[in-house]
This record gives structure tokens, C-alpha cells and sequence, in this order.
């Protein structure tokens, strides 16, 4: 799915702004609103989760459908032309009605979806739209939630008569199966966009190197009669390749490849052209291939410097947040890191094309969290399996032609050991489903939850193993040396695999300002020693090949008795402002190379 641009053939039209807003009061069937409905409404900006918008805990905790409202009025210059309403994210279910018809509905909430309005909505005219949006998580969305059970950190007390009974009359709760608040509503930027009647519905670029040449290979997508043409122009608008036909080869002669920061992240533009319409786009020239115990970028041993993140934010929520996200990107920059995990789901492709320009490394994401935590076999009554397959086919559709995006991630933490056969079948069969997806063959991986390793059956046959750990935090507490010991043992398992691998999680929370003269667990001197002890470590092994402490910066969560205020193992705090360890890091990171690190 091409993203919207506007330029002499094409027009966006943004609907963004403030709309009516209610949360579903059980009136009307389910998913559904008309008109009247929102004569009692309240005003809620789009882009941005409803959750904290109100000073008012209905808004905070809801459970089900809230529904949107807006009119619009389509430009009348614009009839003859094909026109798009498009959604860039609804959490997590979505039916949208125009002039109460119901004409589309989608599942998923972390990534883009449209529907062609020409003849829905005539030019001139005024139209009225609404969206319901449905935030239940449970046993057959992503990431899983649980319907009435139990949270991710917490308990239920089991077989305590008094907490038994108050289960009966409380009221109904949708509690989610991973450490992050379930932001929802319409988080992302919604749009009109036109084409010509015959348009071009996408692109793949293919990026290849032969000695200093840069190769690329393309297809051309398109709908209706029309010729299809390329042109290959450099930063400086010089063209230096072209091609004729919806498919071809081109080469670029002493070509300029796309490295990260701080190497040039250089960006070619592709002019493509179909009839009368025209779409461009920027990519780079770069290969990313998996050798032995090493990653390679344009051929040389990458090591990756970053962290997990976060869409998140005070206020927003999960909602789309430019100037966020350049902040974001500065931070990453101001201490020496290149890349990050999107856990644990895609972002918005905006923060995409700012790596690219960046150039800062993404591991791509999933929303699969959250499968397991159940005495069931998960793999075989979560009814998640075609789903999960229409997301993993529609991030790769739509970030295929990032350069920053150098891995996929399936999933993030599955159960993996309580049903290792199931585990082994349900992932290994994905990995295959994935791998032919992407026509740069990217590698393909999922992030292992601390486990018992060595009953983990798939993990160890991913192209790239990806474990989260927290020794000396979530078991063996405060124990530094204990910590050292178990992590030492894990890793001389895991260097007999004869796979790269990347220590994805590891950290302690940490508030802010707390200090101690004799680091102990909360304090920021803890953070510090934490990190160099555990650092220190897997230094000595080669086969590690990247660090991304957890996390970017502390992040909302559901509340419980385990977290004050959210997940505090940011670097950074949720208002951005450095920790202590943040500064450590920074300095630790200005001594290890992008490339070449442990040659």
C-alpha cells in the first residue's frame, strides 16, 4: 500500500482535527451509531487515544466501542478523479458508515487500511462519517488480551472467598496480556487522497550492489490503461537511471549506498509514472544479509546499538505525534545509538521515513504479544493463526521499501516452552509463510521471553535469535553476581547454536531521581551498574551482535502492584529527559562502531 502524497496528478485532502466523540452506552447495536446518537457528544481530537483526553476514569478504563463523527465535503475540481478514504491506524477494530452505510470494516490496529469512496461520496457534496472503534483485546486479536481475566502483572488471589465474590458483580474488564496501556481509538492521520482513474497501486523496489554500482530492480503495480515508465534521480535531481515497462533492472553507476548514521544515509528518488499518473518515492541502495554469527550492511558486520520503544506519549497516548517523533530521533542521535526494535507493533510509517533520512536501523514488529499465559495450548485455541498472517503480509507490503527496516520481527514473547511441539509447528510454519514475502529476503525473526531455553524448540532456528532477559531484575533480584552467573550459562548455550544474537530486553526500572550511595534496585545508581555489569558480559562474546536495553523511555502501563506510574526502565523518562544512565550509555556507545565491532 503506497503511502499518500500529493503532487500535479494527486491530492490529499486531511480530516484530521477535532470530531464528535461517545463512548458506546449499549443504546444501539453493536459497532453501530447514527446521527442523534452524538446530539450528548464530547469534542476528541483525531489523531490521538481517547483514553487520557477527559478528567474522567469512563474514558480511562473503557471497555468496548466508542464511535467518531465528522462531516466532510469533497472539493468539486476534483470529479472524474478516483478518490481514497484512508485510515492509518484505528485501535483495534474499526466499521466505518458514510451517510449511515456501513462500508467498511477492519481488524487490526496498527496498520492502514482504505476503501475506494468514488460514487460513495460525489464531489461538491457533503457527507457525513462515522466511525465506530472497538479496543476489546482478547484470545483472537493482536496483541491478545483477556476478557475478565487475569492482567499481565497482578493477581486474581485465587480461592479467596471474599475476592471471589467481588469477581461477580464487578464490572465487565478487558485486561491486557502485555505490559503497555491499551491506547486506543483512531491514533493515526485519516485522509482523502485522488488518482487518476488509471493509477499506480504500488511499487517494490529491490536495491543490489555490484562492485560500485548500485542495482535495482522494480515492479510496477498499476490499475487501468497506461505506459509505465521510471526514472532514477539522486539527492541532487540528476537523473541516473530510467527504465520503460512495469518491470526491469536498472543500474546506477559508482552508486551512493545507504548507510546508518553516523555514515551517510543516502536516498535515491524513483519518478514513476503510469498514463497520467505519477507517484514518487525515496529508497536506498543497501543489502542486509545473515552470515554465520554475523549481520551484515552492504557487506561489513553491523552491531546493533538501540533500545525497545514506544509509541507513547502524555496526553497523545499512542497517538501519532510528529514533533514526538523527531525529538525521538535527536535523542537517539544525541546518545550514539542506531537502532530500534518497534515494539511491539508497526508505527506510523511517518517515523519510517524519518530513520531513512536518519539513518537509524528498525527492527520491524508485529502486534503478535501476548500469546500464552493460560494453561491452554495457546497455539491451538487462540484463534489468532489467519490473522496473524494478514498482518505479517500487510507490514511487509507496506514497509518494503524502507531502507532502515532491516529485520522483521514475528511476535514478541510467546509462550514457547509450556507446548514446545505446538510452539515449534505455529513458528517455524510463519517463518516459512514470512521468508518469500519480502522480495529483498530480509531475515526473519520473533523475540524469545525469558524461558527455560533449552526446551525451546524455535527460537534457536530464527535467522537472527532475539532474547529478552532480566537477570538481576525479575529473578535473581538486586543480585548482580547471581545475575552474571545465570547470563553466563544462557549464553554458552546459546554460542553452541552458531547464531547471531541480540540481547532485545534487559534492564531495571528505575526512578528518576532516587539516588544511593550503595546502588540498590530503583535507584538511577542501580541503573548504571546494572548495565555495566550485564554490558560487561556479553563484551566477551562475539556472537552477540547488539544491545537494546529496555526501554527507549518509561511508558504507560495498566495500573497494578507492580508498576508506579508505568514501566519506569526508561533511559529517558516519558518527558525525554535523560537519566543517568542515559549518559553512561552515550559515553559506552561512542566507543563501539557501527561496524567491525569485535573483528
Amino acid at each position: 500500500m503506497l503511502y499518500p502524497i500529493s503532487n500535479q496528478r494527486r491530492l490529499i485532502i486531511d480530516l484530521n482535527g477535532i470530531w464528535s466523540f461517545r463512548l458506546d452506552d449499549g443504546s444501539h447495536a453493536e459497532g453501530y451509531a447514527d446521527t442523534s446518537f452524538f446530539a450528548d457528544s464530547v469534542l476528541m481530537p483525531v489523531p490521538a487515544s481517547y483514553n487520557d483526553m477527559k478528567e474522567n476514569p469512563e474514558y480511562r478504563s473503557h471497555y468496548g466501542w466508542a464511535y467518531y463523527r465528522r462531516t466532510f465535503t469533497l472539493p468539486a475540481f476534483i470529479k472524474g478523479q478516483r478518490t481514497v478514504l484512508r485510515f492509518d491506524a484505528v485501535t483495534h477494530q474499526a466499521k466505518v458508515y458514510i451517510n449511515g452505510k456501513l462500508v467498511k470494516e477492519h481488524k487490526g490496529g496498527f496498520l492502514p487500511f482504505e476503501l475506494d469512496i468514488t460514487g460513495i461520496v460525489e464531489p461538491g457534496t457533503e457527507a457525513e462519517l462515522i466511525v465506530a472503534v472497538d479496543n476489546k483485546v482478547n484470545h483472537s486479536t493482536l496483541p491478545v488480551g483477556n476478557e475478565g481475566g487475569t492482567a499481565f502483572f497482578g493477581s486474581d488471589n485465587a480461592g479467596v472467598p471474599s475476592v471471589e465474590k467481588a469477581k461477580l458483580w464487578r464490572r465487565p474488564q478487558n485486561l491486557p496480556n502485555f505490559d503497555f496501556f491499551n491506547y486506543a481509538g483512531i491514533n493515526r492521520n485519516v485522509r482523502v487522497y485522488t488518482t487518476p482513474p488509471s493509477y499506480i497501486s504500488d511499487i517494490t523496489i529491490v536495491p543490489g550492489i555490484d562492485g560500485s554500482d548500485g542495482i535495482v530492480d522494480y515492479s510496477i503495480d498499476s490499475v487501468g490503461s497506461g505506459d509505465d515508465a521510471i526514472t532514477i534521480k539522486d539527492r541532487n535531481g540528476k537523473v541516473v537511471a530510467s527504465g520503460r515497462g512495469s518491470r526491469g533492472r536498472l543500474t546506477i553507476s559508482d552508486a551512493r549506498l545507504w548507510w546508518p548514521y553516523p555514515g551517510t544515509p543516502y536516498l535515491y528518488t524513483a519518478e514513476v509514472s503510469h498514463g497520467e499518473d505519477i507517484y514518487t518515492l525515496d529508497f536506498g541502495i543497501r543489502t542486509v544479509e545473515v552470515q554465520r554469527e554475523r549481520f551484515l550492511i552492504n557487506g561489513k558486520p553491523f552491531y546493533f546499538k538501540g533500545f525497545g520503544k514506544h509509541e507513547d506519549s502524555f496526553v497523545h497516548g499512542r497517538g501519532f505525534d510528529l514533533a514526538l517523533d523527531e525529538k525521538d530521533i535527536s535523542l537517539i542521535h544525541w546518545i550514539n545509538a542506531n537502532s530500534f526494535r518497534t515494539s511491539h507493533y508497526p508505527y506510523a510509517e511517518e517515523m519510517y521515513s524519518l530513520c531513512d533520512r536518519e539513518g537509524i536501523v528498525i527492527i520491524d514488529e508485529t502486534p503478535a504479544v501476548g500469546i500464552g499465559g493460560s494453561s491452554e495450548d495457546p497455539y491451538k485455541t487462540f484463534s489468532i493463526r489467519e490473522h496473524h498472517e494478514e498482518v505479517i503480509r500487510d507490514l511487509i507490503a507496506r514497509d518494503k521499501n524502507h531502507p532502515s527496516v532491516v529485520m522483521w520481527s514475528m511476535g514478541n514473547e510467546p509462550d514457547t516452552v509450556s507446548f514446545p511441539e505446538s510452539a515449534y509447528e505455529y513458528w517455524h510454519s510463519l517463518y516459512e509463510f514470512t521468508k518469500p514475502l519480502d522480495p529483498t529476503g530480509r531475515p526473519v525473526t520473533f523475540v524469545c521471553c525469558q524461558n527455560d531455553y533449552t526446551k525451546d524448540l524455535v527460537t534457536r532456528t530464527m535467522d537472527v535469535v532475539c532474547i529478552n532477559r532480566y537477570y538481576g531484575w525479575y529473578n535473581l533480584s538486586g543480585d548482580l553476581d547471581a545475575a552474571c552467573y545465570a547470563l553466563n550459562e544462557e549464553l554458552d548455550f546459546w554460542q553452541k547454536q552458531g547464531k547471531p544474537v541480540i540481547l532485545t530486553e534487559y534492564g531495571a526500572d528505575t526512578l528518576p531521581g532516587y539516588h544511593l550511595t550503595v546502588p540498590e534496585m530503583f535507584s538511577e545508581e542501580f541503573q548504571v551498574l546494572y548495565y555495566e555489569r550485564i554490558n560487561a558480559e556479553f563484551d566477551k562474546r562475539s556472537f552477540m551482535i547488539g544491545e537494546h536495553p529496555w526501554n527507549f523511555a518509561d511508558f504507560g502501563t495498566i495500573q497494578g502492584p507492580m508498576r508506579a506510574d508505568g514501566n519506569r526502565k526508561g533511559l529517558f523518562t516519558r518527558e525525554r529527559r535523560p537519566k543517568m544512565v542515559a549518559h553512561a550509555l552515550r559515553k559506552r556507545w561512542k566507543g563501539i562502531p557501527n561496524f567491525g565491532y569485535k573483528e
